[in-house]
């Protein structure tokens, strides 16, 4: 199974492949077995809203080998044009069925990402990937970051971060710094890893690690996980989510039903 193999249904100038979380685990092992690498971009309304008014941010989406919808208001926008998504393909469960599909192969992870570590508590990263490594027999993690706020802008320590990620030489990184950091960084490293597979993850270290609660599935399932972040988050996502996300998405729904 290819990258190739699905069709793609365009969103405001943003493709999307019609494919199931299943079938992204089973692309990406295929690919691994074949020594290929690639990148999955796992775009929102925010990421779509920014992508649209950056070209700079559109590059990211544009050198992804899988664009997945995360998030129902862009599966509803896609049954609007008569193409369909079959689901939502959310970051946060990605890392789950990679990490469990991988596993099954006897593949490696690098985690990046989470919250500082405290006192005796290891760090964000590290707790995810033991967990990962926990719930599915047989990944291997080879290693974990949990790059301190700003290390970009630092030169000398943002190769060091990078060298430790390339000496690793993993089948897949887990990118959870936040878009557009967490692309900037996986262009980054691509070069040097052309048989590795790349997701930006953003929150979903936090998760996994247990440090932020995910949404209740109803909620994920009926499109109202925003609703639950910002109920956690207010003070950092009210703007994105109300002024900007909301009527983004009214437009956007408007105008794939007249499509």
């Amino acid at each position: 199974m290819t990258t190739e193999a699905f069709e793609r249904v365009y969103l405001d100038g943003t493709g999307f492949d019609r494919i199931t979380e299943a079938e992204v685990v089973a692309v990406v092992r295929d690919a691994l077995a074949c020594g290929h690498g690639g990148r999955i971009i796992t775009p929102n309304i925010d990421i779509l809203r920014a992508a649209r008014a950056n070209p700079g941010l559109r590059a990211f989406v544009d050198d992804a080998d899988l664009v997945v919808a995360d998030g129902m208001p862009l599966v509803w926008a896609s049954r609007l044009t008569g193409m369909p998504l079959p689901e939502r393909v959310a970051g946060s469960s990605l890392v789950w069925s990679l990490s469990e599909g991988l596993g099954h192969d006897g593949r490696s992870i690098f985690v990046i990402g989470g919250a500082p570590g405290a006192d005796e508590l290891p760090d964000g990263a590290t707790r995810a990937a033991d967990r990962l490594a926990a719930a599915c027999p047989g990944l291997r993690i080879g290693g974990t970051l949990c790059p301190e706020f700003g290390f970009e802008h630092d030169e000398t320590r943002y190769a060091q971060f990078c060298t430790k990620v390339i000496d690793a030489q993993p089948d897949l990184v887990l990118v959870g710094l936040g878009f557009p950091k967490q692309e900037q960084v996986i262009s980054r490293l691509r070069p040097d890893l052309p048989q590795t597979w790349f997701v930006g993850c953003g929150a979903a270290v936090n998760f996994v690690a247990g440090d932020v609660r995910r949404a209740p599935r109803w909620m994920q399932r009926t499109g109202l996980e925003w609703a639950h972040r910002l109920g956690t988050e207010p003070r950092r996502l009210a703007r994105r989510y109300l002024r900007q996300g909301a009527p983004y998405a009214l437009r956007l729904l408007a105008a794939s039903a007249r499509r």
